[in-house]
């Protein structure tokens, strides 16, 4: 196992039972205690983890938001394989809307050259990265740009989204459950993920499993108003089976 899979799937079981010891972990992974430290030193400063004593726990669970910065380091193949597909969900013309994340971010990357499109975002880097796409009208949502996950909230991103109709919108999400639907810390970013979800025919999540194992502050959708969930394969089936009963097609890239 390569130090990046390793520290993956630390990060992976930090999130599920909310702690993990250096000692069960080199026991585990049949490594040194020493790569086990290094690899949770590594986490920290990617901002995933808090190194406490004899182990780690998820920031998540010290109440703190993880920067864009640092969930952009994480799951990076998965990622890339969920925008991959949720390319088959966008239209062949007319307008889409991408949501602030770590993961929509990959989509944008990936949008075909010879579709004419419409694209709104809320995130000023992604807006930056499609301005240069020569194929595609670009709406940038004004506002307050959080520092965090540089996505723009607010009533100035509020306003225009109520007076606009699209086809798709690709969503992210910090946390996603059945019982609790689509959740995010922030309640400002929520406001503005439940307005994008409202001005779309259709909306899509963008989403890897490692979100089917937290719950956040602020609801802004549940499941049954989402159409398609595209995750990775290590979505485990019950998970997958409970999110289908509950209405949205479920992808596993």
């Amino acid at each position: 196992m390569y130090a990046e899979e390793r520290q993956q799937e630390i990060l992976r079981r930090a999130r599920a039972i909310g702690r993990v010891d250096v000692v069960t972990l080199g026991e585990e992974f049949s490594v040194t205690t020493e790569t086990i430290r290094r690899d949770l030193t590594a986490l920290e400063r990617a901002g995933v983890l808090r190194r406490v004593h004899g182990g780690a726990i998820p920031v998540e669970r010290l109440g703190f938001e993880p920067a864009l910065a640092a969930r952009d380091e994480v799951m990076t193949a998965e990622k890339e394989r969920i925008a991959k597909a949720a390319v088959a969900e966008l239209p062949e013309d007319g307008a889409i809307i991408i949501d602030a994340g770590s993961t929509t971010g990959r989509l944008v990357q990936v949008l075909p050259a010879d579709r004419e499109l419409t694209v709104i975002v809320n995130s000023p880097p992604l807006a930056t990265v499609l301005a240069a796409r020569p194929n595609l009208t670009v709406i940038m949502l004004g506002g307050r740009v959080r520092g965090r996950t540089l996505a723009t909230v607010d009533d100035w991103a509020l306003r225009p989204l109520a007076r606009l109709n699209v086809d798709v919108a690709f969503m992210a999400a910090n946390g996603c459950s059945v019982a609790k639907g689509l959740t995010t810390p922030d309640p400002a970013e929520a406001a503005i993920k439940r307005a994008m979800i409202k001005a779309a025919k259709r909306s899509v999540l963008l989403a890897d499993h490692t979100k089917f194992a937290d719950t956040y502050l602020a609801r802004f959708a549940s499941l049954h108003e989402i159409d398609v969930v595209i995750t990775d394969s290590a979505l485990d089936p019950a998970t997958v089976a409970d999110i289908a009963a509950a209405g949205p097609e479920v992808v596993r890239a």
